[in-house]
Formats: structure tokens, sequence, C-alpha cells
């Protein structure tokens, strides 16, 4: 039963954003735990983040691991990229994603870029502006995808074929 468990976890990406140390003062002196935000995805569309917190850091990391299998979302991509433009505001962090031409690459900060890797995305501008919360914009950007308009659905609910609407794909 192990061995299908190591399968399963090996066909996931899997990308540390942020780990921090977080002390507490007790009676005896400082108490220390770790908070661990992990990214997690089969770079072919499906996705999630994870948040884990624990005294000992490899139980915070999975943790944020068991977190980000549970909310995994289908993010639609078209061509290595974004379907349309995105402009997202979570808190104080605003994003942009704009979907860019085959070749552009990952043109994004540390954050954006390693969700767009975990994602599947290659080709893509992005922007964060305001607040540098790495929380809030991991968050922030897994809400604005899990809004992004799907073509198969789109093209369903007007009673037409994705070919009609993509013009091919």
């Amino acid at each position: 039963m192990e061995h299908g468990k190591e399968g399963k976890e090996k066909e996931f990406f899997e990308e540390m954003i942020s780990m921090n140390r977080v002390s507490k003062m007790q009676k005896g002196g400082r108490r220390f735990s770790f908070s661990v935000l992990v990214v997690l995805g089969d770079k072919k569309g499906r996705a999630g983040f994870g948040l884990g917190k624990a005294n000992d850091s490899t139980d915070a990391i999975r943790k944020a691991v068991e977190s980000a299998r549970r909310n995994m979302i289908d993010i639609p991509i078209k061509n290595g990229t974004l379907i349309h433009p995105i402009y997202y505001k979570y808190k104080s962090s605003k994003i942009i994603l704009k979907p860019a031409a085959p070749g552009t690459g990952i043109i994004a900060g540390g954050h954006i870029r390693k969700v767009m890797e975990a994602i599947g995305i290659k080709d893509v501008l992005a922007k964060r502006l305001g607040s540098g919360n790495s929380v809030n914009i991991v968050k922030g950007i897994f809400e604005a995808l899990s809004n992004a308009i799907d073509g198969r659905r789109v093209a369903k609910s007007r009673g037409r074929t994705l070919k009609d609407i993509w013009g091919g794909a």
C-alpha cells in the first residue's frame, strides 16, 4: 500500500513558497513553530496550495502538502498560456495575469512564477502590486484563476461547440 502512495506523490510538482519560523513567549521561554506555504501541481492545468503549521518543519511541510492535495482546482489553459487577461484584487494585493505569445516564457516575480510552473503555464506576463505577503499573493492567484472563464463551460451554456467559440482547439 505504501508503494502506491509514493507513486502518487511523484505525479505532482511540489514547490515550497515560504517557510516561517514563528515564536511565542511562554513561562519557560520562547516556543518555536513553523508555518509553511506549498504549491502542488501536475503541470497540466491542475494545482492547489496549502498552508501547514507545526512544531517541526517536516510535519509542517507534510501538513501543507496534504492541504494542497485537498484544495486542487482545474485551471483552463490554451496553448500553454491563459485564455484571457485576469485582473484581481485580494485584500491589499493586486494581481495582473496576461496571456503571452508562445516562446515568451514566464515573466513574473518569485511567488507568481512558482505557481505558474506548478500549473503548467509556460507563457504569461504577470505583475503583483500592493502587498508582498506571500500567503495573500498565492490565495489571490488561485481565487483569480478559479474565476477564470472556461471555454468548455461557455460553449455548453451557449449550446455550441468549443471549436465554434475558439475557432479550433
